[in-house]
């Protein structure tokens, strides 16, 4: 992926002032530009005939960005401007506790007790890896989400986080800090090009398959076994 940049710096090291950015809801720059890019409009859309929009993105072994090798990339949106996602197997050293503790936002269930509050928050790319999203399960009205299908949503604001601290979210959540963005066509070459493998989303391996087993689990969506992997294109 050109325009990706890598991150290297640990969560741990992003100050306050940056941390304290995970606790608002998406500035109106970033908000226009996903609804320019992503968002549902009363303008005919350009036509555009491969839609993985719900679907999995698995890296091949081709895929040389460090930021992606080894990935799997839950796909939010994609159209003809291009595509969002998410990564759902990379965690990082944080958990929803201590980013809580950070922002100031107080569990009302003891921590260590808190059905979320010792989950990992997950690295979800490397765009706007500054702010937090969330994808869950659907429940509960926020003020900026996308219905992506009829099992999974994709939220942006702190509402979220507030009913989360509460013991209120949706039991299948993940909580993530950036986002995997595609310009348009940016992905159908990243496949032609053998960087990909797609499959339809299950969401049980999103929300239920311990993180290090993700990537097995999403492989074996497409019916053989991860070990037999090739530098090969293709996809379901």
């Amino acid at each position: 992926m050109k325009k990706h940049k890598t991150i290297n710096t640990p969560i741990d090291e992003f100050d306050d002032e940056e941390i304290e950015l995970l606790s608002q809801e998406l500035s109106d720059e970033l908000e226009q530009t996903i609804k320019l890019k992503f968002g549902s409009s009363d303008q005919d859309e350009p036509e555009h005939s491969l839609n993985l929009s719900n679907h999995f993105l698995i890296a091949m072994p081709s895929m040389l960005d460090p930021v992606f090798g080894g990935s799997v990339i839950y796909v939010c949106e994609h159209n003809a401007r291009g595509a969002m996602g998410m990564v759902i197997n990379r965690p990082t050293d944080m958990t929803i506790a201590d980013l809580f503790d950070r922002i100031d936002l107080q569990l009302e269930i003891i921590p260590d007790s808190h059905p979320f509050g010792q989950r990992p928050v997950m690295f979800g790319g490397p765009v706007q890896s500054d702010r937090g999203f969330v994808l869950h399960a659907p429940g509960g009205k926020y003020s900026s989400s996308l219905k992506v299908s009829d099992e999974v949503c994709f939220t942006t604001s702190r509402d979220i986080l507030e009913s989360l601290a509460a013991g209120d979210a949706p039991h299948r959540l993940l909580l993530s800090i950036g986002y995997a963005g595609w310009s348009a066509g940016q992905l159908e070459k990243e496949i032609l090009d053998n960087g990909w493998l797609t499959v339809p989303a299950d969401i049980s391996v999103m929300f239920d398959t311990p993180i290090e087993e993700r990537f097995d689990a999403a492989m074996k969506l497409l019916g053989f076994d991860p070990l037999m992997l090739a530098s090969v294109a293709g996809h379901a």
